[in-house]
């Protein structure tokens, strides 16, 4: 946003436009949530440690969806931390079902939903193969249109089905008249897969590029994708939307393409880092195992060992007593007993090990 539009606005249009108020409400509730269980935590510097992990996008790992779907810089942010936290699978080229994407996605946000995580598989693959395997690439640039622009998806394709339904059907015969007692029937030369006209779907979500109230593809951008065809589908215009490198970088979380896999992970946090040594990309995570991870502040998923750091940022609730009391496992029994299968992560070897080390200490008394 140019800062004399900045200067320009109201006082409660700059705030609505950058959901200043969610931030603040949040803010509080997790300080008092926090002083609790901590009645000597600094206000003053929660606040400030809050706002900064806000600002530097570190704000949304294991929190509720329901907060990273609040505002547009929280669903960005989460794309952000995705890629982060699993690009690894990238760089070994997995493919990976729609359901394992959505298990990855519930070990950062517990409550994730499926469907978000259908309708971007429908972006990549239409609606007769979701059964199919996924690239990291695919999937993070169509997940990143479908999350970031939700709104504006909903309401496009609203506008694609009016658009459909006025024009006639391709099936319908025409009747020319001709001199003679006999007719000629013509068919139309488009076939139903065709879409629609694209100046005419374009004209259609023009005015919604004008809302405030979410976050829409810029109207160049757009205006570019649709007047270089004469006909589009739906799903064809999202995938357009989903490669093109002027959107990506007017989301600004992802690096381009050829830059999507490249580069060390240095950036990672403790936690995200935890995230990415302890979750195998290759590992097959059913559904049912991250759906009963769930707790209210940062829920530790079957695969995630009790030992994982936890989130260095004030968000977050800090460890139970409980958990911190328990003792850290052996890293290498954790790791070793993690048994690859398509579906369902096993847990095989801890047991055996103590048992070992029991008839060690038993034969040497």
């Amino acid at each position: 946003m140019a800062s004399d539009d900045r200067f320009s606005m109201t006082t409660e249009k700059y705030l609505a436009r950058h959901q200043v108020l969610v931030y603040m409400e949040d803010a509080v509730a997790q300080l008092l949530e926090h002083r609790e269980e901590n009645s000597k935590i600094n206000p003053i510097k929660f606040l400030c440690e809050y706002f900064n992990s806000v600002r530097d996008g570190n704000h949304t790992m294991f929190r509720e969806y329901s907060y990273i779907h609040a505002t547009p810089h929280n669903r960005a942010s989460f794309v952000r931390l995705f890629w982060k936290c699993y690009r690894q699978i990238g760089k070994k080229g997995d493919l990976l079902s729609i359901q394992e994407y959505h298990s990855l996605l519930s070990l950062l946000c517990s409550d994730f939903p499926f469907e978000p995580v259908q309708k971007t598989a429908k972006i990549i693959l239409l609606d007769d193969a979701l059964d199919c395997l996924i690239s990291f690439s695919d999937f993070i640039y169509a997940f990143q249109v479908q999350f970031y622009f939700e709104e504006f998806i909903e309401k496009s394709h609203e506008m694609y089905q009016s658009l459909h339904q006025t024009q006639r059907s391709p099936r319908d015969p025409v009747v020319v008249p001709s001199g003679s007692d006999d007719t000629k029937v013509h068919q139309n030369s488009h076939h139903p897969g065709d879409g629609v006209d694209a100046t005419q779907y374009f004209r259609a979500i023009y005015p919604l590029c004008d809302r405030s109230n979410f976050s829409t593809p810029p109207v160049n951008v757009l205006k570019e994708i649709l007047f270089n065809i004469p006909r589009v589908s739906f799903y064809g215009f999202l995938m357009a939307i989903a490669k093109s490198e002027r959107i990506n970088e007017h989301i600004g979380r992802l690096p381009s393409k050829a830059e999507l896999l490249e580069g060390a992970d240095a950036d990672l946090t403790v936690q995200e880092a935890a995230i990415q040594n302890h979750v195998s990309p290759t590992v097959r995570l059913s559904n049912s195992t991250t759906a009963s991870s769930k707790s209210k502040g940062h829920p530790i998923s079957a695969t995630t060992p009790s030992d994982a750091p936890q989130n260095v940022y004030p968000t977050q609730r800090p460890p139970s007593a409980n958990q911190r009391k328990t003792p850290p496992s052996r890293t290498g029994a954790v790791n070793h007993s993690m048994k690859i299968k398509r579906g369902t992560v096993k847990k095989d070897s801890t047991d055996e090990s103590s048992s070992d080390d029991t008839d060690d200490s038993s034969d040497t008394n």
